[in-house]
């Protein structure tokens, strides 16, 4: 397993009151439910969307808080503000991260003989166990050169999507988690990420619409992700778990997405092939 370290997304500056309110909109409540969740007033919270009043670095981080705001746009809040970050950014690979490394290592060796992969913000893939090899079979190895990005690789047609069964339907999951993604963080790489893989070619729509059926007969409970492979074809549900309570801005946007096989034929599978060579 390689663990490589990332950047995160880029944010841009502009009035806390004007990102603030952006915030409380988003999360759709009043300035009257927000000033009862941070213990302020509604006046208080309308004088600082106004630019009336500066709120002390103690209310940005309470509202931040109350608004559920991304560890790295609570920093970009502070700097409109006129404080310094909260929240440092260490690289992955600095010292300090050492336990968390370690700790991700265990848990990404564990998952074996399943596939899983951690990513960050941008969808950089940053670790992976030694699994998630055999869903890269035939990956063009451009795709495979550092840096990694998941959703590159498994939406270019050069990439893993030849072999999706299911393609049409696990492209709009992606495209779905994208933008929700996008829509937290203001990251222009993101974006750009977002715009490149929309435009990659779309499955035809008639092969389409008989799969989805057959695949709500068969996985009533959860979207799979199903490739061919070796003339069989692989069924897994994916599952993301991320950190509670990140004090750092790399540790908030890291995310383990683990794939659990889906039918007994696929578990049964990779205890042969994978497990085989532990």
């Amino acid at each position: 397993m390689t663990i490589m370290a990332g950047m995160g997304p880029e944010t841009a500056g502009t009035g806390v009151g004007v990102l603030l309110r952006g915030w409380r909109e988003r999360r759709r409540l009043s300035q009257l439910q927000l000033a009862l969740r941070a213990d302020s007033s509604a006046r208080h919270i309308s004088f600082i969307e106004n630019g009336r009043a500066r709120p002390s670095q103690e209310m940005v981080l309470r509202l931040a808080e109350h608004l559920d705001v991304p560890v790295r746009e609570r920093n970009a809040l502070l700097l409109a503000a006129g404080y310094a970050p909260h929240y440092p950014e260490k690289r992955l690979d600095d010292p300090a991260m050492s336990a968390l490394r370690s700790g991700m290592e265990r848990l990404l060796a564990a998952h074996d003989p399943y596939p899983a992969l951690v990513v960050d913000g941008t969808f950089q893939v940053l670790a992976t166990n030694r699994a998630l090899g055999l869903l890269l079979s035939g990956v063009a190895p451009h795709l495979l050169e550092p840096p990694l990005n998941a959703m590159r690789i498994t939406l270019h047609p050069e990439g893993v999507a030849p072999r999706i069964v299911n393609l049409r339907q696990w492209r709009r999951h992606l495209l779905e988690r994208m933008e929700q993604q996008v829509g937290l963080v203001r990251s222009q790489p993101l974006r750009a990420l977002l715009e490149e893989v929309r435009a990659y070619p779309e499955p035809p729509a008639a092969a389409a619409e008989g799969d989805e059926e057959d695949i709500t007969e068969l996985f009533p409970f959860a979207l799979p992700l199903r490739i061919a492979h070796e003339g069989r074809v692989l069924s897994f549900l994916s599952t993301i778990a991320t950190f509670n309570t990140p004090m750092d801005v790399t540790v908030s946007e890291l995310a383990m997405e683990t794939f659990l096989p889906a039918d007994p034929g696929t578990a049964a599978y990779l205890q042969a092939v994978v497990g085989a060579v532990r």
